[in-house]
């Protein structure tokens, strides 16, 4: 899914030598709403900062080879080629200011980032006792890695993708997409990811409903993991398109439901509504892109409103798509309308 250049949903980064400085630690936490969980944590990209020449940089890819292989696949250059470029980044006095205002946007990571996570991370192992949270790093490369890179077992964050409007340098992506690429979505967007794990389909059901629905139950995993997160966050809309698709979702599902679109299993039909996109103008110029996913959602969540005994583990493993929609009685209507 994520929500980005990949964001939401790919990178990895790691960064060593030698000489360079390595910023590890454990940090766990508890609190009454979550389990205690322990979350190593590292700043990689202190350790690239570091490095002297591009024989470090070498030495410091291999420390790390995952980054080589996971996080950098869509550098600009070849693999042979990385140390040097990113040796290259680093001498720029730019890229060097930049860094640093980074660091002064992004501010405690343990506030923005790592706090937030821990007790999603808790959450999540409430409903999934087997769970192990991940290793966290952050890289800031230049845009040439990507902006996350996540695994069961490791999470690597592209500070550099996150700066928001007040930074030097955006990442080259649309308009429409930049909002997302804020300090702010950075962890709805990894738990969307995560929920992907849980989040069990029916292969053989092509339509557009079953996408849909799959969307939604993990827009409702990051909600229920993450119950104080504005909507907004989770689906990347605006505030002010969120108001004004939720109060016009009664005319939004007429269109569904008039044009037989829930059954459509034409790809190049379904990603009309389902994919990234500014707007879906098929339905108007005002309704976001992606509009299926979050119909999905709406769809989910009546259905948990109306099956208050359904657990979050039993809803991500019903991949019977109809039956959700149907055990929901969705039909467009607001939440204060039931």
């Amino acid at each position: 899914m994520f929500y980005i250049r990949t964001l939401i949903i790919v990178s990895c980064l790691a960064l060593g030598f030698l000489s360079c400085k390595t910023d590890t630690k454990k940090e766990s936490v508890s609190d009454s709403g979550s389990l205690q969980v322990t979350v190593r944590t590292e700043n990689l990209y202190e350790e690239l900062f570091a490095c002297k020449s591009v024989t470090d940089v070498q030495s410091f890819l291999d420390k790390h080879p995952y980054l080589s292989d996971w996080y950098f696949t869509d550098a600009p250059v070849a693999k042979a080629e990385l140390p040097a470029h990113l040796f290259q980044i680093l001498q720029n006095n730019d890229f060097r200011a930049f860094k640093v205002q980074l660091d002064s946007i992004i501010g405690d990571r343990n506030v923005s980032i790592i706090n937030p996570l821990k007790e999603a991370f808790g959450q999540i192992a409430k409903f999934y006792p087997q769970f192990k949270a991940p290793e966290v790093k952050f890289m800031v490369t230049g845009f040439a890695g990507n902006d996350l890179y996540i695994s069961d077992s490791l999470i690597v964050i592209g500070l550099d993708y996150f700066g928001g409007p007040k930074a030097m340098y955006r990442p080259d992506v649309y308009d429409y997409q930049l909002k997302r690429y804020q300090k702010e979505y950075i962890v709805p967007s990894i738990i969307f990811f995560m929920s992907n794990k849980y989040n069990l389909v029916n292969a053989s059901d092509r339509t557009l409903l079953a996408d849909m629905i799959g969307y939604g139950k993990g827009y409702e995993f990051v909600k229920q993991v993450m119950p104080n997160t504005p909507d907004s966050l989770i689906l990347g809309y605006s505030e002010e398109s969120l108001t004004r698709t939720y109060n016009s979702q009664e005319a939004i599902w007429s269109f569904f439901v008039s044009n037989k679109l829930l059954y459509e299993n034409t790809d190049l039909k379904k990603q009309k509504f389902i994919g990234e996109r500014p707007f879906t103008t098929e339905i108007g110029n005002e309704v976001p892109g992606g509009i299926g996913r979050w119909i999905g959602w709406r769809i989910v969540s009546r259905y948990v409103t109306e099956n208050p005994n359904v657990t979050l583990p039993e809803l991500m493993k019903n991949d019977n798509a109809a039956n959700i929609l149907q055990a929901s009685g969705y039909k467009g209507q607001k939440d204060e309308e039931e």
